[in-house]
């Protein structure tokens, strides 16, 4: 009974770090997954490099976006950290 009693604190700690660390980050991870397999052509995106442009054609793994000069540069899908504004 005493060496379950010892290991209450640890348990209850791991319960702790689970709803305040490891549940909210997979949320999150989840989401910017969901955000970049829903890009499509027009979005206003920024990357992870800081990068503002537009999404000039979507493939499998890699966008191609066009900075503000014109120039059309291609970024692998998970570059892309948010979406300003969707094409409407």
């Amino acid at each position: 009974m005493a060496a379950a009693m010892n290991l209450l604190p640890i348990v209850l700690m791991f319960v702790i770090f689970y709803f305040l660390l490891i549940r909210p980050q997979q949320k999150r991870q989840r989401a910017v997954q969901q955000m970049q397999a829903n890009l499509k052509k027009g979005d206003k995106i920024v990357t992870i490099g800081g990068l503002h442009g537009i999404i000039d054609s979507v493939d499998e793994d890699k966008v191609v976006i066009r900075a503000g000069d014109g120039t059309r540069l291609t970024y692998d899908r998970s570059a892309v950290r948010e979406v300003i504004a969707e094409n409407k």
